[in-house]
């Protein structure tokens, strides 16, 4: 009885590490979720209308491209380190969570 209760714990232990590692990544997660303030698109550091983001200012260096060079959007980090991936419209279409 006692093994099969060590052998629990152990498994419990396993599963709430594995889970606060998910959670870390989880869109549900406040700051990955596209409801943050920070990851919004209507944020101006994170808008499309911000030159910095603009598909138009050739000198912008964080710009995301395609296999043919094409450019598809924009990247951004907020404050919490997430790093916010745009299309040229704005529209949030992913995102890498804060290490």
């Amino acid at each position: 009885m006692k093994l099969a209760i060590l052998i629990m714990s152990f498994m419990f232990a396993g599963s709430a590490v594995a889970q606060a590692n998910n959670w870390q990544n989880s869109p549900n997660n406040w700051n990955n979720s596209p409801n943050n303030w920070n990851n919004s698109a209507n944020n101006w550091q994170n808008s499309p209308n911000n030159w910095q983001n603009s598909q138009n200012n050739w000198n912008a260096t964080n710009g995301v491209y395609n296999n043919q060079g094409s450019r598809i959007g924009y990247e951004t980090q907020s404050p919490s380190g997430v790093t916010n991936v745009f299309d040229n419209n704005g529209n949030r279409i992913g995102y890498t969570p804060a290490k």
